[in-house]
């Protein structure tokens, strides 16, 4: 490192402008017509169609080639331990989405095989998610409300739910907004529109998922309480859902909230002894199943539903449902939803998928995983589940036992059908507040963000107030809306930092050709009769104006009142001819030596001094490295500085403009007879070199860098 910082160099050659660097490097303009260019993405090859394939179906590159002696006892332990998660979660999860048990186990069977054929990841774990399923919640509670499914029973002279209508209901509800999320997904994965989730910055999406965990809990609160609040939509539904509870909470079953204190201990409890055992043991303990199994074994036994009223699961039936097509009249009260659904499930999939392809050097191709993804979702919604992503938890857990590839998600899925078959029905007897206690407890992760706040006001206070903005606005207006406001937010801050970038004058670092800010750097020099202007921002039409009254207030140069007072001069010195040709006319005819066509001799004439102000530069150079594009106010702009300061005896050039740049000056007519390219340098260096030029005396002492 030591002889590198010794190493030194000399270049020898001319000062080139963007023109003559175009001339030598032999710039390509040549543009293919749009009707080539569509005649050869269509053009079919062999190669070209294989690769089409594989790369659409990707378990057809990988499959043929797994190597089984390596890989299968990971993926099976790997697997196997995955679909014992998904059981309780499965069933848990179904509670968030309003929907019977009995669909969260589906959602983790169906979607997972597709996922298998179809995803380019190899270790995230796909099924439900509470995120996702507190949303399908929202739409299936709004659209299929208890207060829709009210009867009168003649017996008890009591309002009754009818729960069987009401459930089949919300199962086609959110059948028809997993299928529209999952054509949603598939269409931007068609159309390579996987860049979308650039939009979800990591500050956004933690902001996100902590004020989506809140919603789950209080969500969840129904049934650890065992009451029955009334369901509000909307904006702010979530205050009015607390405020609802609390008022209820002198009607709390006492059975359940015991069951449910006691699940959330003893769940917190073997979590924590399966941190401390983590190193000493290959897989983890099956904390979960073993929760639901012995709080199903004792409901049972107890017969907690029938003597402490404590609401359990109910009939599960046994087998898999057949394929139904969604409702089509759903489609469009649910459309909003579906997408913000598709945004949100991609995002969390893609982000993980991202960390272990990094982690194990695989590359996951992101619009296939959004077809992968729709895939999953709208086949899935055919088969009545609800939308599905991936958990953190569990493909942890798939990673850490020794999943290798997807094939650990196959096995876990066919866990899933071997309990949906044959054991399913033996869980009727569990308490769903067991289940809000898995909820609860598998939500600490989520919570545990709330610390972010204190690491991003050390490294980034507009990345902090975006997590927020974010967590405020989900909270206050519920996940869907929340989302779309929370991307608008984030976008502001863009436009924000675009609109106030910093503005810096450059000096030169002694004997080099590197520039630097003058108010950042101590050893850095101005150089005599040049000024070079940057902006740490693009330039368009949000700060374009900003640009110009910065560069003023930086260069000391007031232009407007510079031009002002040279058209005064101009305009009275013009009045000042007028006048004298006037008097020297009048005196002629007083005289009878009025001559046509001759000018008037010994008229006093006022000229503006041809020499520059010393005290302004010889020439200012716009360092347009930063600039990525330029639009018709920019360019416009650009062209403005040019003139007024070439009015006054100022060279304006431009440096470092990248390629995009030059065509959109080029694009914007920028350039003409008398403006080329010769305005334009490659590097600063040689745009102050041709300033320097400029005045010949104080060029040598730059010519000669290395």
């Amino acid at each position: 490192m030591e002889d590198r910082r010794r190493m030194d160099y000399r270049v020898q050659r001319q000062i080139l402008d963007e023109g003559e660097v175009d001339e030598l490097a032999h710039k390509d303009n040549s543009h293919s017509p749009f009707s080539e260019r569509v005649k050869k993405s269509v053009r079919c090859s062999g190669p070209r169609l294989k690769k089409a394939l594989f790369s659409t179906v990707p378990i057809l590159s990988w499959l043929p080639r797994y190597p089984f002696k390596e890989y299968a006892v990971g993926d099976l332990i790997s697997g196997i331990s995955v679909g014992i998660m998904q059981l309780p979660q499965g069933m848990a999860y179904a509670l968030l989405a309003s929907v019977p048990p009995i669909f969260g186990l589906y959602s983790s069977f169906y979607p997972v095989l597709i996922y298998f054929i179809f995803g380019t990841s190899k270790h995230i774990s796909l099924g439900t998610y509470a995120v996702m399923s507190v949303m399908i919640g929202g739409v299936t509670e709004r659209l299929a409300p208890d207060s829709d499914f009210m009867t009168w029973d003649n017996v008890t002279n009591a309002t009754l739910i009818d729960t069987v209508a009401r459930d089949a209901e919300r199962v086609r509800v959110a059948a028809a907004v997993t299928f529209m999320s999952g054509i949603f997904q598939i269409l931007l994965g068609v159309v390579q529109f996987g860049f979308v989730v650039t939009y979800l910055s990591e500050p956004l999406v933690r902001g996100y998922t902590t004020a989506a965990a809140i919603h789950v809990i209080v969500s969840q609160l129904k049934y650890s309480f065992g009451i029955s609040p009334d369901r509000y939509s909307g904006p702010l539904s979530l205050i009015y859902t607390v405020i609802e509870i609390c008022y209820l909470l002198p009607k709390t079953n006492i059975g359940t909230l015991v069951v449910t204190l006691v699940a959330i201990l003893g769940l917190f409890l073997a979590k924590e002894l399966n941190a401390y055992l983590s190193k000493k043991i290959p897989v983890p303990i099956p904390t979960e199943l073993i929760a639901i199994i012995i709080a199903t074994i004792v409901s049972w036994q107890v017969d907690l539903s029938g003597k402490y009223g404590i609401d359990v699961v109910g009939e599960i039936p046994s087998g898999l449902q057949p394929p139904v097509f969604p409702d089509v009249k759903l489609f469009a009260p649910v459309i909003g939803d579906a997408f913000a659904l598709s945004v949100v499930g991609y995002g969390i999939a893609i982000s993980l998928g991202r960390i272990f392809a990094l982690k194990y050097g695989y590359k996951v191709d992101s619009n296939q995983e959004l077809v992968a993804l729709g895939l999953s979702n709208s086949i899935g919604g055919i088969f009545q589940c609800f939308a599905i992503s991936c958990s953190m938890s569990r493909s942890l857990v798939q990673e850490s036992s020794g999943g290798k590839t997807q094939v650990a998600g196959a096995l876990s899925a066919v866990v899933i059908l071997f309990i949906t078959l044959w054991i399913g029905t033996l869980f009727e007897d569990l308490p769903k507040a067991v289940l809000a206690a898995i909820i609860h407890v598998n939500l600490q992760g989520m919570l545990k963000q709330f610390m972010d706040i204190f690491s991003l006001w050390k490294s980034s206070k507009i990345d902090m107030m975006i997590w927020i903005a974010t967590f405020i606005l989900t909270l206050l207006l519920n996940p869907d809306l929340g989302l779309a406001a929370s991307i608008a937010f984030s976008m502001l801050t863009v436009i924000f930092r675009t609109q106030l970038p910093k503005y810096s004058i450059l000096g030169r670092l002694e004997d080099t050709d590197i520039y630097k800010p003058l108010d950042g750097y101590s050893k850095v020099m101005e150089l005599p009769g040049i000024l070079i202007f940057r902006s740490s921002a693009t330039l368009y039409f949000a700060n374009a104006e900003m640009y110009q009254e910065a560069l003023g207030k930086k260069s000391g140069i007031d232009i407007t009142k510079i031009l002002s007072a040279k058209k005064k001069l101009e305009a009275k010195r013009i009045r000042h001819e007028k006048k004298v040709a006037k008097k020297a006319k009048k005196e002629q005819k007083i005289n009878g030596e009025q001559h046509d066509n001759e000018e008037p001799e010994d008229i006093a004439v006022i000229h503006v001094d041809p020499e520059p102000n010393p005290s302004l530069p010889q020439a200012i150079i716009l360092d347009l490295s930063p600039v990525n594009f330029l639009d018709t106010v920019g360019v416009k702009t650009i062209r403005n500085i040019r003139r007024d300061y070439g009015e006054i005896g100022i060279e304006v050039v431009l440096a470092a403009c990248q390629p995009g740049v030059v065509d959109n000056l080029e694009a914007g007519g920028f350039f003409n007879e008398k403006v080329t390219k010769s305005c334009l340098f490659s590097t600063i260096h040689d745009a102050v070199l041709y300033s320097s030029s400029l005045d010949f005396g104080k060029v040598d002492g730059l010519l000669g860098l290395g």
